[in-house]
């Protein structure tokens, strides 16, 4: 993650005037400086905190503000990738295989096995191994295009639709425990800050979703 901060600072470099809040934290000791954040009551103490004091003490008045949302946003989502979902686990499923599986369900229809790799932001090599998986465990079944025999369609099985509708509820709960700690109304603040940032990624960096 550092190296991938560093980068980030890079980029940040000559991104503008620094806020005089932030020099100023850059010359207190490691452990007192303020995280500059954008108006934040409180210094958060996160891992990214300590990493934004450490390069505000090699490169003072640089503006870090990029790094302290984008590594944030990264440490969160490698954390939560590493963390056991229960209901998930319970189920013997993988995310990726229940991500499958939920855009089957939440589309209602068929879909091919490219459909679901970009609904699921996947390699086709990696829905491929996951749709190999699940069809040998009866929750989903393929059959060949009429037109065209290099494309397949993949759909829910009945045992694969029982699964998901059983599995929501459960992943749902389990998802608000992890955010609990939040207010509902900063985590109504947050859903509409990442929408906002995701929308303005898909349409620069990727295709727009429908």
């Amino acid at each position: 993650m550092t190296a991938a901060n560093g980068r980030a600072a890079t980029a940040a470099t000559g991104a503008g005037d620094a806020p005089a809040e932030r020099a100023a934290a850059a010359s207190k000791p490691a452990g007192e400086a303020d995280s500059p954040g954008y108006g934040a009551s409180a210094a958060p103490r996160d891992t990214v905190a300590a990493v934004v004091r450490q390069w505000q003490a090699v490169h003072p008045g640089i503006d870090t503000g990029p790094m302290e949302i984008i590594g944030r946003i990264n440490r969160s989502a490698a954390l939560l990738q590493q963390a056991e979902d229960a209901p998930l686990r319970r189920a013997g499923l993988t995310r990726p295989e229940f991500d499958v599986l939920g855009t089957l369900r939440r589309t209602g229809h068929e879909l091919t096995p490219s459909e679901i790799a970009r609904e699921t932001f996947s390699s086709g090599a990696a829905v491929t191994k996951r749709l190999k998986q699940l069809t040998e465990r009866g929750l989903v079944e393929r059959r060949g295009d009429t037109r065209d025999r290099r494309v397949a369609h993949v759909r829910l099985t009945d045992a694969g639709r029982t699964l998901v509708d059983g599995i929501l509820p459960d992943q749902l709960a389990y998802e608000t425990t992890v955010l609990s700690g939040i207010d509902p109304s900063r985590q109504r603040e947050l859903a509409a800050l990442l929408g906002e940032l995701l929308s303005q990624l898909e349409g620069r960096l990727g295709t727009p979703r429908v």
